[in-house]
């Protein structure tokens, strides 16, 4: 039997990566769509739970919600695939998904969530200013079949990250830890009739970052692949807390 794979993003509907990855998808096995209507990029792993949550058929295994991207992954799972999944992915992205973006990221919230369904899942970003997501698909399709093939530890979903490609070139993967970006932190303040507005504003700052970070290999011109686990312990500090006198 075909894999089931389920497919989402944080773009919305009108995503340039998201028809890319649900082609390349397809290739491998039985897969759908069910993403925002909407942009909802930076939403973090919000879910609905105080209104109720609509979802529409656009087209043959392509749905759209007025939800978050973890509440498109979550209806996609039980309800269109009745939980029976065998992958999930994400993406892909308009923009990188390296460093702390992961944190505030919909489309790797979205790969997380399926993770808490004991799903493998992957993210899939691209450098925002790319006109064409054709070169990433490839790759999108081998990593697929590959994590099918060799599973995942459980509780762990893979952030991958494309560069910036020239036609005709082929950037080569390459294992990578999370970097930092030490963002800059800004806030422009404007006032309107309704009174004074906040935009806030978050450049990178210009650091050196390790050779073996996503931020520094992906400028590079690698493809990052990031290992990132749901479980956010740090089992160190547990023990020192235990011996404080509570």
């Amino acid at each position: 039997m075909k894999p089931r794979i389920i497919v989402s993003n944080d773009d919305g509907i009108t995503g340039p990566g998201l028809m890319p990855l649900l082609r390349a998808m397809k290739k491998i096995g039985h897969a759908i769509a069910v993403v925002p209507d909407k942009e909802r990029s930076a939403g973090s792993h919000a879910l609905t739970i105080r209104r109720p949550i609509r979802m529409r058929r656009i087209a043959d295994d392509l749905y759209a919600t007025d939800g978050s991207p973890a509440d498109c992954m979550r209806l996609g799972v039980i309800e269109i695939f009745k939980g029976k999944v065998d992958l999930a992915v994400s993406g892909i992205n308009r923009g990188w998904n390296i460093g702390e973006d992961v944190t505030y990221s919909g489309t790797v919230a979205a790969a997380r969530e399926a993770v808490l369904f004991g799903l493998p899942a992957i993210a899939f970003s691209q450098e925002a200013s790319s006109l064409s997501y054709d070169g990433a698909v490839p790759f999108c399709s081998k990593f697929a079949r590959l994590v099918l093939k060799s599973r995942l530890p459980p509780g762990i979903c893979l952030n991958v990250n494309f560069p910036k490609v020239k036609p005709g070139a082929k950037p080569r993967p390459v294992i990578a830890s999370l970097g930092r970006h030490y963002y800059l932190r800004q806030v422009r303040k404007k006032t309107d009739a309704e009174g004074p507005a906040y935009w806030l504003e978050s450049e990178p700052s210009k650091r050196e970052h390790p050779e073996d970070s996503d931020i520094a290999l992906v400028h590079a011109g690698r493809i990052t692949i990031t290992p990132l686990h749901v479980d956010s312990t740090d089992w160190a500090t547990l023990e020192t807390l235990r011996q404080w006198p509570l």
